[in-house]
């Protein structure tokens, strides 16, 4: 008889982030890989954290987040958005957005429901939907733009599909929903009472171009019917502190609860406190997509006299180059060699497709230093 454990997830292994970070170190490489700045988060919001440790705000917080915190959320996102969210029956602060991905997922999936999920998407949604039991509904964004197949979506929705997952700004592809796409999916949404949708907003305040967030909470159609996710490691440069938040109405709140509860039960007690008071100024955030787009912008100019090809990211920061002209290997051992004999470690795409889909494309991180993109963009030249 054979006793040992089931692998709930067969197959996943070590994740392609990990992966490239281990190489970067590997060959001494510039790691363009992982999604997360090189710089330092504000010096303010540092003090805060330190004063709060050494008045000793360092025990458990309430489970759904400290009282304080979720009101400065809720005025957050009413200043925002003119969204307002009940603080204490409709916001829950999390362990990052992974966590909160997660404990949103497992609270609405059961066996057998249908989950769609647009790719090239974020490696933590498919697998907490397999341990679920739900049934994935893959649907590849479209080439070039990454812009959403309407109508595979209206196909593809049926009175099994449980939730529509979407990311916006996506990652890793670097677009943004329009106005026009709210307002087809009010229109999914009127024709399927039953459907919910996931909302990934993590790079909420990091849009080029003078784009703008078309976040559901805006919408009177789809807030009842939505889960809203968002992180302060992405709008702060504190991907390291894992902290983020879920807006939902009461009714799914109070799923998701009951899975967080024994999931993390609560989070970092000082950093609540210190985001609590640093959410009352909204002058970090309104800089953050001038801040970016700089970045980007001072990235692809340096690129621009290599070979690869690229669409100028319309959001994230991230920014997706295509080396089809360059070589046609697959695109992990493209990202490979590029670290070996190049010294740049960047994302291959396809482990962003269940099906390993092969785009020609890579994705760098520019969330980092100017001398750190310029020296990377001297090497990618010379690819």
């Amino acid at each position: 008889m054979n006793n040992s454990p089931i692998d709930k997830l067969p197959a996943s292994g070590e994740s392609i982030f990990a992966t490239m970070s281990r190489m970067a170190l590997e060959h001494n490489a510039i790691n363009l890989s992982q999604g997360f700045p090189d710089f330092e988060c504000p010096e303010k919001l540092k003090e805060l954290v330190d004063h709060y440790i050494k008045k000793g705000f360092n025990q458990y917080a309430p489970m759904p987040g400290v009282p304080r915190l979720r009101e400065e959320i809720q005025e957050k996102t009413l200043r925002m958005y003119g969204s307002h969210y009940n603080a204490d029956s409709e916001i829950t602060v999390t362990a990052g957005a992974t966590q909160a991905l997660y404990t949103a997922i497992t609270a609405i999936t059961s066996p057998g429901d249908e989950c769609i999920v647009f790719e090239p998407a974020y490696d933590s949604y498919m697998p907490a939907i397999q341990l679920s039991g739900g049934v994935i509904k893959p649907l590849k964004l479209n080439s070039g733009d990454f812009s959403l197949p309407w109508d595979e979506i209206r196909n593809t929705i049926t009175e099994k599909t449980r939730f529509l997952l979407l990311n916006t700004p996506q990652n890793p592809g670097g677009s943004v929903i329009t106005e026009d796409d709210r307002k087809q999916f009010e229109e999914l949404a009127g024709k399927n009472p039953g459907l919910i949708f996931i909302c990934d907003d993590v790079y909420e305040n990091i849009l080029f171009d003078g784009r703008v967030h078309y976040t559901f909470t805006q919408s009177e159609i789809l807030k009842p019917r939505s889960i809203v996710i968002s992180s302060f490691g992405k709008s702060y440069h504190t991907t390291g502190w894992k902290m983020g938040y879920i807006l939902a109405p009461e009714y799914l709140t109070k799923l998701i609860r009951k899975i967080h509860q024994f999931l993390v039960f609560s989070v970092n007690t000082p950093i609540q406190h210190a985001f609590a008071d640093f959410l009352k100024d909204d002058a970090h955030t309104r800089e953050l997509s001038s801040f970016y787009q700089r970045k980007r912008d001072l990235f692809n100019s340096l690129v621009s006299g290599s070979k690869f090809k690229l669409r100028p990211a319309e959001g994230t920061y991230f920014q997706l180059l295509d080396y089809s002209a360059i070589s046609g290997e697959n695109d992990r051992k493209f990202a490979e060699r590029l670290t070996k004999e190049y010294g740049v470690a960047v994302i291959p795409l396809s482990p962003f497709y269940g099906d390993e889909h092969q785009t020609g494309m890579i994705r760098v991180c520019f969330a980092k230093r100017d001398e750190v993109l310029t020296a990377a963009a001297e090497k990618l030249c010379m690819v």
